[in-house]
């Protein structure tokens, strides 16, 4: 009698038996994908882009900001290709807004910071350069607020219509401060790229948005444009650009300016204008960080250079990616991470500067004929 055996092949992807298991259920499609909202006979409804965000617009129905007719047109969203739901850019942007994303009560500072995203005026990249600070603020008890301007591509000048809306911004988060648990002396402004064009001029140019818009008819009346602080990162042209020479007040607030050196010249040439012309005006607490390597985003790099990021993206594990963590030192330092309330070293430093300047005893930088050699 012959004998038999049975051998039994298992695998990861059979059963003990040998049999084929019941296939996978299939994986759902994304749920929750942000979208526009749509087109009404009405001015357009902003949607927040990230759960749990209040959204407002910058200006009533009728402003003179607006333009009639397109006032209602839908805003449209640029979805990354590769994750599903993640809106990368907004353009058609006709009715401007800010969406507000609280900081914890627990480790609330009472500090506030408005995102405005780059793009180069054709696109807005809310997705890299604001909805992604949303969370890392939020880790370090500030406030954030998502900046939807106007943009060239759509028929606006990026020199008014798009810095109008920075300041008018700035004003309506001022107007706000309390009930939104923010120190209204702790407000400022953050802007990448071609979104530093509009951070840059709202640091200098507060007084005159201010004095055109004081009407009794502006509820924002009276509310001042200036931010506490600004962050100009990889900027584009500067309110100094060509030799321009803007006035500079005297309580100008205090500047972190980041940008790649050698692989992003241009940009940190913008950098470097901004800097030189408060540091030559003695404007108190204004830091600045030029990368050796790196690149600006979007910029094509050949194999082995740094990557070409933008936002808090890592960048090959170079040092031009740490520059976050050099912006919250900076912060730390200038007071802007303690308790709601409490006057900032910022404030007081600005505050002597000025009283100096109105004194008559404020030292003016050397002449360069003049400057001390070492």
């Amino acid at each position: 009698m012959k004998k038999f055996v049975l051998t039994v092949v298992t695998c990861a992807l059979c059963s003990t038996s040998g049999l084929a298991q019941a296939p996978l259920a299939p994986v759902p499609p994304p749920m929750n994908i942000p979208a526009p909202g749509p087109q009404t006979n009405r001015p357009y409804a902003p949607q927040p882009i990230l759960p749990g965000g209040i959204v407002m617009t910058l200006f009533p129905p009728g402003s003179p900001y607006l333009k009639a007719d397109k006032v209602n047109i839908p805003e449209i969203y640029n979805m990354d290709r590769t994750v599903q739901g993640r809106i990368n850019s907004i353009v058609s942007i006709h009715n401007p807004s800010i969406e507000v994303h609280f900081a914890p009560a627990s480790v609330n500072t009472g500090t506030a910071v408005i995102l405005a995203a780059g793009g180069g005026h054709n696109t807005l990249n809310v997705g890299s350069e604001s909805a992604d600070f949303v969370p890392w603020f939020y880790n370090h008890g500030v406030t954030t607020i998502i900046l939807r301007n106007r943009l060239r591509r759509d028929g606006y000048d990026p020199k008014t219509d798009e810095v109008y809306d920075a300041q008018q911004a700035i004003r309506l988060v001022r107007a706000h401060a309390r009930e939104w648990n923010i120190d209204p002396a702790k407000i400022g402004i953050m802007g990448f790229s071609a979104g530093a064009e509009l951070a840059a001029p709202a640091a200098i140019a507060f007084d005159d948005f201010d004095r055109k818009n004081n009407a009794q008819s502006d509820p924002l009346a009276g509310i001042s444009s200036r931010p506490d602080f600004v962050g100009i990162i990889y900027p584009g042209p500067s309110p100094f650009t060509r030799g321009a020479k803007p006035p500079i007040p005297r309580n100008t607030p205090p500047a972190f300016i980041v940008c790649a050196g050698w692989g992003d010249k241009v940009h940190a040439v913008w950098a470097d204008e901004y800097f030189s012309a408060m540091l030559n005006a003695g404007v108190p607490n204004v830091e600045m960080h030029i990368y050796a390597r790196g690149h600006h985003p979007g910029d094509r790099v050949g194999e082995g250079e740094p990557v070409s990021t933008g936002g808090l993206m890592d960048r090959g594990f170079i040092a031009y990616g740490t520059w976050p963590d050099r912006m919250v030192d900076w912060m730390k330092d200038l007071g802007f991470f303690n308790k709601p309330g409490v006057v900032t070293q910022a404030t007081k430093d600005i505050d002597a500067f000025v009283k100096a300047a109105s004194a008559g005893t404020a030292q003016s930088p050397p002449r360069p004929e003049t400057a001390p050699r070492n």
